[in-house]
C-alpha cells in the first residue's frame, strides 16, 4: 500500500507537540477539518471522525504544508539531520534485541544508552523515531523515512519475541521494582519516549506498523496498572514518568478506544495537580522536567474530556512559570529543579541553569495555550525561548547541550556523538527537526504569522501559497508574498512582538499604511488579496534590560527578542570539558567578570552597537570593552549573560 493510500484512512491536521500528520494529504479529508491538531481523521461513513472534545480557537498547519527556506533555522535543521543520519540502526536497536533474547553483534551505544543504564532505549527507540518522523514531515526526505521505518520493523520483531506487548531495551524487572517501591530509574519515562516515537511515526509518516506496536505497548501498560490501588499508583507517580498521560490521551484521540483514556487517567498525579487546580504554586523543590510533561498531559486530558479542571491546571502553571520562574532566555530550572520562591531567582545564577528539556517542553505547552486563546503573549514567550533557550544549544556538528549556563564566566558544552545520549540530546534532536511547526496558525478567516522565519506555507483550501522572505533577526522585519489562484478575502494577522516598543510600519505593495498596532498584539490585515500581493513588515529592535527576577543587581541585556552575551575568551576550554560523556555538567571554575559600577536602566549608556557589524555590540565595564553578540551565536567561548552590578539607577 502506498503512503498516500494509507493516509486516506488517517489524520491530516498536522503539527503540534510531535504527534501530528505527515506526508501528502488527500483532498477529501480537507473538506471538513477537525477542530484540534491531535485528532483521528479516519473516514467513517465518508466523514472524518474526531475524538477531541474541545476545539482549538486557532490551529497549526500540518508540518508538510510548511517548508523552511534558506536561513539559520533551515541550516540548524540540516545539521541535526546529519547527526541523526550518522547513527546506525543496528546500534540503535542493539539493546532492544538483546532484551528480547534476539541476536545482535552491534557495538553498544554509550552514556544513557549503555547496557548498564536504566534509561537505555529512551533515545534509540524513542526520541530518534520522533525526531526522524518530524524531520520527514518537515522535509519530505524519503531516506529519513526509510531508515526510521526499518527501525520500527526491527522493534516490532523485538516486541513479538516478548510475546505480551512489552517493548523496551531493559527487562520488565525494572517495572517490578517500580511497583514494589524499590530504587529504579524511571522505567515509565523511557516507555513514554518509545511510545511517543511510534505514535509520531504513525501520525507523521503513515507507518501502520508503528501504530500496531504502540497499541500493544499501551495494552501492556493497561494490564500493569490495573491491579494497583490509587495509593499504590500515586506512589508509582513519584518516580519520573515522562509524558505517559499525554501519549495515552493522544492514542485515545487517534483510535477512539476508551481503554487508553482509562489507562491515561492512572497517570493523573494528585500531589502536583491538586494545588495547581486551586491556583497555588507549590512547585518549589520539584524536579522541573519531571513535572512539565505532566502539565502537557493535563492539557491533553482537558482537550479529550472537556473537564475544565485540567485547563485550569495547565493555564495556571503556564502563567506561573513564564512570569515568575523563567530566566531572560525563556528557560527554567536550576540544577534541574525549581529551587527558589517564585519571582526570586537571584540565587540561581551559575553553571547548571535551565535544563534544555525544560525549554523544549515549555514550548510544547505554549502551543496548547496559544491554540486555546490565540493570545499573542504566548507567541512572545515562544519566540524568546526558541531564539535563546533552544537555537543556540546545538554545536556545528549537531551535538546538543544539557544545561545552558547564564552566569558569569561559564561556557556551553555538548554531548559526545556516541557516549552521552542525555534526555536533552533527545529533546534537542526533536526540536531541531520541527522548526517549521509554529510559524503559522490559522482560523477560518485567515493566517496568523507568529514567527519571523524564512519559510513557505501551502494552504490548498484557500488556494494560497505564502512565502516569507527574511533574515530575521539580522533583518528587522520580514516580507510576505501571496500567490493566489484567484482573488481571496483573507485576514493576514501579523504578530507585533512585545519588544517592538519603537513602533514599526507595514506596507502593502509599496504603500505604507497609516495604522499600526501596539506591542504584544496582532495587526490584522483583512482584504481581498490578489496574486502577487506583497506585505513588508518593519520592526525596529532596541536594547533593553532584563534583570533576573527578584534581583535588579543582576541584569541581562537584550536586543529585541535576543539575549546578548558578553564574550570572555576561551581560557581553559578543551575538548574534554566541552564534549562530555555520561556526565551532564563539566564542573570546573568560571573566569572572573568585571562588575558594573555605574549601571543604568538605560543600556545605551554602557552598551553600544559596533558600526557596520550586524548584531554585534560592545559594553564598557570597569574600563574594559567587552564584545557582545546574541547568545545563540556563542560557541567555544566563555561568556556572561547575567552581569553583577551596583543597585540600578535611572
Amino acid at each position: 500500500m502506498t503512503t498516500d493510500a494509507k493516509l486516506t484512512r488517517r489524520k491530516f491536521m498536522g503539527v503540534a507537540m510531535g504527534t501530528m500528520a505527515g506526508a501528502a494529504v488527500p483532498r477529501v479529508l480537507r473538506a471538513d477539518p477537525p477542530q484540534n491538531p491531535v485528532v483521528d481523521a479516519r473516514l467513517e461513513g465518508g466523514k472524518p471522525v474526531t475524538h477531541e472534545a474541545v476545539p482549538w480557537k486557532v490551529l497549526p498547519f500540518p508540518n508538510q504544508q510548511v517548508r523552511l527556506l534558506d536561513g539559520i533555522f533551515k541550516q540548524e535543521l540540516e545539521i541535526n539531520q546529519g547527526y541523526l543520519e550518522s547513527l546506525p540502526n543496528n546500534r540503535l536497536a542493539h539493546m532492544f534485541r538483546l532484551t528480547a533474547k534476539l541476536p545482535s553483534s552491534a557495538v553498544p551505544l554509550g552514556g544513557w544508552e549503555s547496557p548498564t543504564c536504566e534509561l537505555r532505549g529512551h533515545f534509540s527507540g524513542g526520541h530518534y523515531l520522533s525526531a526522524s518522523a518530524l524531520l520527514y514531515a518537515a522535509t519530505g526526505d524519503p531516506d529519513v523515512k526509510e531508515k526510521a521505518d526499518r527501525l520500527v520493523a526491527t522493534l516490532a520483531q523485538c516486541q513479538k519475541a516478548h510475546g505480551n506487548g512489552y517493548l523496551s531495551a531493559f527487562p520488565e524487572e525494572l517495572f517490578d521494582r517500580l511497583r514494589d517501591g524499590k530504587p529504579v530509574w524511571a522505567p515509565f519515562y523511557t516507555l513514554h519516549k518509545i511510545m511517543a516515537g511510534h505514535l509520531d511515526m504513525y501520525t507523521h509518516t503513515g507507518n501502520e506498523q508503528a501504530l500496531q506496536t504502540l497499541q500493544a505497548m499501551a495494552d501492556w501498560v493497561g494490564r500493569w496498572v490495573a491491579p494497583l490501588s490509587d495509593d499504590q499508583m500515586q506512589r508509582v507517580l513519584e518516580v519520573e514518568q515522562g509524558g505517559m498521560l499525554e501519549v495515552l490521551c493522544n492514542l485515545y484521540a487517534v483510535t477512539g478506544k476508551e481503554q487508553y483514556l482509562w489507562t491515561a487517567r492512572h497517570f493523573d498525579h494528585h500531589q502536583v495537580f491538586d494545588p495547581l487546580a486551586d491556583y497555588k504554586d507549590e512547585l518549589t523543590g520539584l524536579h522541573a522536567n519531571t513535572n512539565i510533561p505532566k502539565i502537557i498531559g493535563a492539557a491533553r486530558q482537558y482537550e479529550v474530556t472537556a473537564q475544565p479542571r485540567y485547563r485550569h491546571i495547565a493555564a495556571y502553571f503556564w502563567e506561573e512559570v513564564t512570569s515568575r520562574r523563567t530566566y531572560c532566555t525563556g528557560g527554567t530550572s536550576f540544577d534541574e529543579h525549581w529551587v527558589g520562591q517564585p519571582g526570586k531567582l537571584g540565587k540561581e545564577v551559575g553553571q547548571n541553569m535551565e535544563e534544555c528539556c525544560c525549554g523544549y517542553n515549555m514550548l510544547k505547552l505554549t502551543r496548547h495555550i496559544f491554540g486555546w486563546t490565540a493570545d499573542p503573549r504566548a507567541m512572545d514567550y515562544y519566540e524568546r525561548t526558541l531564539f535563546n533557550s533552544r537555537l543556540g544549544t546545538q554545536d556545528p556538528h549537531g551535538l546538543k547541550s544539557y544545561f545552558l549556563p547564564l552566569g558569569r564566566g561559564w561556557w556551553k558544552y555538548y554531548n559526545s556523538p556516541l557516549d552521552s545520549f542525555w534526555c536533552c540530546t533527545g529533546t534537542g534532536a526533536e526540536e531541531f527537526s520541527k522548526f517549521n511547526n509554529t510559524i503559522y496558525f490559522h482560523d477560518d478567516a485567515g493566517v496568523y504569522v507568529n514567527l519571523f522565519i524564512a519559510s513557505e506555507l501551502d494552504w490548498p483550501e484557500k488556494g494560497l501559497r505564502l512565502t516569507q522572505q527574511t533574515k530575521f533577526p539580522e533583518q528587522e522585519g520580514t516580507t510576505l508574498t501571496l500567490r493566489l489562484q484567484h482573488p481571496t478575502m483573507l485576514a493576514l494577522n501579523l504578530r507585533i512582538p512585545y519588544w517592538a516598543v519603537q513602533g514599526g510600519s507595514v506596507e502593502i505593495n509599496g504603500e505604507r499604511l497609516a495604522a499600526f498596532s501596539n506591542p504584544s498584539s496582532y495587526l490584522s490585515l483583512t482584504r481581498e488579496w490578489k496574486d502577487g500581493d506583497r506585505v513588508d513588515l518593519r520592526l525596529p529592535m532596541s536594547l533593553h534590560v532584563a534583570p533576573i527576577p527578584g534581583d535588579d543587581t543582576q541584569p541581562a541585556i537584550m536586543y529585541g527578542p535576543l539575549v546578548l552575551a558578553g564574550l570572555l575568551g576561551s581560557q581553559g576550554l578543551t575538548e574534554k570539558n566541552t564534549y562530555l560523556g555520561s556526565n551532564t555538567s563539566p564542573g570546573g571554575v568560571p573566569v572572573s567578570v568585571p562588575e558594573i559600577e555605574r549601571f543604568s536602566t538605560d543600556p545605551r549608556r554602557w552598551v553600544e552597537p559596533v558600526p557596520s557589524q550586524t548584531l554585534t555590540f560592545q559594553a564598557m565595564v570597569a574600563g574594559r570593552r567587552v564584545p557582545m553578540i546574541p547568545l545563540y551565536k556563542v560557541h567555544g567561548e566563555r561568556y556572561v549573560v547575567y552581569w553583577k552590578s551596583k543597585p540600578l539607577r535611572a
